[in-house]
């Protein structure tokens, strides 16, 4: 009786109570609500600039970047520079006084 009654009420069948996620199923779709939501991706100055390398450009907002990362630097306070090996990398984890103690000299 139940099953005809869920196929009359096009309801899952679903006798032993199991979670199945029908509900979650059955609702709308957000993908479309969403994606109308935000706005199309415009072309960016990187883009133009990929798209005709030919051309000579100046990208004010990269050349900043790079000045300010040039003052930060000079200062001292720019990004520490990248390990180049493994074991380089693997000298400096773990414990700050052992590794400062390595970086003086002392172990």
């Amino acid at each position: 009786m139940n099953q005809v009654q869920c196929r009359i009420f096009s309801n899952t069948f679903n006798p032993q109570g199991l979670r199945l996620g029908n509900k979650v199923l059955r609702q709308r779709l957000k993908g479309p609500a969403l994606a109308s939501y935000y706005p199309r991706k415009m072309a960016t100055f990187q883009d133009l600039q990929k798209a005709y390398p030919d051309w000579e450009t100046f990208d004010e907002e990269q050349e900043d970047r790079i000045e300010k990362l040039k003052l930060l630097k000079a200062r001292g306070k720019g990004a520490p520079k990248k390990k180049k090996t493994a074991e380089e990398s693997k000298k400096f984890k773990g414990n700050k006084k052992r590794a400062a103690a390595v970086a003086a000299g002392l172990a």
